[in-house]
């Protein structure tokens, strides 16, 4: 004998839509934002005043310049 399962109208019994529960999430999740605390985590007065002036004289801002420095790995 089978089953019967109550389907409502509409339903044509494939795989639910919502994606189930991601176990590590969360533990992912704290691991980026600690990574992204320590990115942004201010530098020494002397390295944030040697970024800054750079950044002037690149025409961009503090913060854009410290994203390019984080994103590319280098100095511009």
């Amino acid at each position: 004998m089978s089953e019967s399962i109550t389907r409502g109208i509409g339903d044509n019994g494939g795989p639910p839509l919502e994606e189930p529960p991601d176990p590590g999430l969360s533990w992912r999740g704290w691991i980026w934002r600690r990574a992204h605390r320590r990115a942004w985590k201010t530098p020494p007065r002397e390295i944030a005043l040697r970024r800054l002036a750079r950044a002037d004289a690149l025409g961009m801002s503090y913060r854009a310049y410290a994203l390019e420095i984080m994103e590319r790995g280098r100095f511009l």
